[in-house]
């Protein structure tokens, strides 16, 4: 059983709801260290002093922001504590918006929050039930680990989902930081039907399970080879540059596309199902025609038996006489 990373309570008006928080994702990421190369010694990061090379205790570093003209303001970390938020155990919802009003720019990291105890689950339950039919988020603020977040709490599936968010001067605007945005190209209504065409084609239902970080397991495949003693073979793997296309003739051919794999892929999925297809049972009568066929066989053979062996004795009396 997980154990949470923060306890305290969900506030909502009046209504005090003890809960945890989980994590919900699963970092699978493969990560090394640093050895220096032709040796097993492993590399450290030392904290060294820029003028004089030597190394400095962690209790004698400071912190220093960074004013421009190679000046910076020092901060000690008793200075830094007396303007941390206040330890705090209560996440305090102060807006219910639509929840298709957030735009997911905003998301951060999703955690998970679950009631602590017996008492909490019908509170619990029916803010999870009255959020769902009403498609509401809670907007909250909680400290955890001496920093303030911004939070959103949302119903997902069985359980209450906190997103830890982005404040609003922490989204970057995109024309500010795109030259070609926003978009000035002009297009032809046909090349637009094309698009929706192309996008209705290639359209499919939200699998998760279906979509796998293909790097990774080519990573731990080779971890493995080299693990068994496979020497493995490397060499530059070449890019070309896409040609440049007429924009139309493209989208018309990946419609083709998507259609010839979509009518392959219920070609396969049929055959699949006419494969698991249970064999459809049999008559009884049928079931009985081998029998009686095999019954027929072996009573013709008897009754030839019997007329050759009558033959053969009316020839014999026949010579006797």
């Amino acid at each position: 059983m997980a154990r949470a990373i923060w306890t305290g309570s969900l506030s909502f008006g009046l209504v005090n709801v003890p809960v945890g928080i989980f994590s919900a994702t699963d970092d699978k990421s493969i990560h090394f260290n640093q050895f220096q190369a032709g040796t097993s010694d492993r590399i450290r990061n030392k904290r060294v002093n820029e003028r004089t090379g030597e190394e400095v205790d962690y209790g004698q570093i400071v912190k220093g922001y960074d004013v421009g003209g190679g000046d910076y303001v020092i901060v000690t970390s008793e200075e830094m504590e007396s303007v941390e938020p206040g330890r705090s155990r209560t996440i305090d919802i102060v807006d219910f918006v639509d929840l298709d009003d957030i735009d997911p720019i905003f998301y951060q990291k999703t955690y998970y929050l679950g009631p602590t105890n017996e008492s909490a689950e019908k509170a619990y339950g029916l803010l999870l039930e009255a959020m769902r039919e009403s498609r509401k988020v809670g907007i909250a603020s909680f400290v955890m680990r001496a920093k303030q977040y911004l939070v959103a709490v949302r119903p997902d599936r069985q359980v209450l989902a906190l997103e830890t968010m982005y404040f609003a001067d922490e989204v970057r605007d995109p024309v500010k930081e795109i030259d070609t945005i926003p978009v000035t190209a002009e297009f032809q209504p046909r090349e637009l039907e094309a698009a929706k065409l192309l996008i209705n084609s290639m359209t499919a239902d939200w699998v998760p399970e279906q979509y796998h970080d293909t790097y990774r397991q080519r990573v731990e495949e080779l971890i493995e080879r080299k693990r068994s003693g496979e020497e493995v073979l490397t060499g530059a793997v070449r890019s070309d540059p896409a040609p440049v296309v007429d924009l139309l003739a493209a989208l018309q051919a990946s419609v083709e596309a998507a259609q010839s794999r979509q009518a392959d892929s219920r070609s396969v999925g049929t055959a699949k199902a006419t494969k698991r297809a249970p064999a459809a049972k049999k008559a009884p009568a049928a079931k009985k025609a081998p029998a009686a066929a095999k019954t027929g066989r072996a009573g013709a053979a008897k009754t030839v038996k019997a007329t050759t062996a009558h033959a053969v004795a009316s020839r014999s009396r026949r010579k006797a006489s």
